[in-house]
């Protein structure tokens, strides 16, 4: 049995070899590595070569054997044609011959049943109609065709436009938030500058409250009073203007230096408190 399968492997193998060198011709073959199974697959590819081979010659026999059937056809249909219109074979003349294949072809071309004049002009009128036609579609087209390419440069146009406005949007766009993180910034700035006054407003009014400052000291009272003084010498003008005719008179020399020591010594007493004052804000304000 081993015998067997070793001989029909030597077999396979002497096939396929003939068969490489027979397909590579005067090319060297490729070496391969020789085993069970790339004898087989070879083998195998032989077998398929060769039916395909035989299958390609039975069909070049056939086309051979139709070509001469069709051949014969072919000389028989013309001899009775010679005859039927009462010309012989060898009695034609070469541009009779040329004339009659130009027309064989024209009416293949035209796909006429046969070459009389009745057949041409039906067809010859068909393929002016059909000229015609493609014409007119041509013309169609072409119209078609320039109003295609209007749109397509108005859509040029239009696409040009709108990337040069989005360039502007995009600018635009940058330039806001540019400003906006400026604003941000600017109102981070201010939210904290608040924070920070807010804080020394407290701290001033806890000084403030610590040093018992008298209510009659600060900026509001003391612009009161400001208020209170100008009224009241706006209430005092007419009773001057009442004492203007008495000013002539020339009172007590000593009830006057009484009278001018006391007022001195109120000025004074108002200058220091008035000092005094001032002194205490300028303080406060440090």
């Amino acid at each position: 049995m081993q015998h067997t399968f070793t001989g029909n492997m030597c077999e396979k193998s002497k096939i396929v070899s003939q068969w490489l060198r027979k397909v590579f011709g005067q090319q060297t073959v490729p070496e391969f590595e020789v085993n069970t199974r790339t004898v087989e697959i070879l083998y195998e590819l032989v077998q398929n070569s060769e039916m395909r081979c035989r299958e390609a010659e039975l069909l070049i026999q056939d086309h051979e054997q139709k070509t001469q059937e069709y051949s014969s056809d072919g000389a028989h249909l013309q001899e009775v044609l010679l005859q039927g219109v009462g010309l012989q074979t060898g009695g034609l003349s070469k541009p009779t011959v040329d004339l009659l294949s130009v027309l064989e072809g024209t009416a293949e071309v035209l796909k006429l049943r046969d070459t009389s004049l009745g057949s041409y002009m039906p067809a010859l009128n068909k393929l002016t109609n059909d000229v015609l036609e493609a014409e007119k579609t041509d013309r169609r087209l072409q119209r078609e065709l320039s109003a295609v390419r209007k749109k397509m440069t108005a859509a040029v146009v239009l696409r040009k436009k709108l990337q040069d406005d989005l360039i502007k949007v995009t600018h635009i766009q940058q330039v806001e938030a540019a400003t906006a993180e400026e604003r941000l910034l600017n109102m981070d700035f201010m939210r904290n500058k608040s924070r920070d006054l807010a804080c020394r407003n407290k701290i001033a009014q806890e000084k403030l409250d610590s040093r018992q400052m008298e209510d009659s000291l600060t900026h509001q009272a003391i612009l009161q009073l400001s208020e209170k003084i100008a009224a009241l010498k706006e209430e005092t003008l007419p009773l001057k203007k009442k004492l203007e005719p008495f000013s002539d008179l020339s009172p007590s020399p000593a009830l006057a230096r009484v009278k001018i020591e006391e007022a001195k010594r109120e000025l004074a007493a108002l200058d220091a408190q008035l000092e005094q004052k001032v002194d205490f804000m300028n303080t406060l304000s440090r």
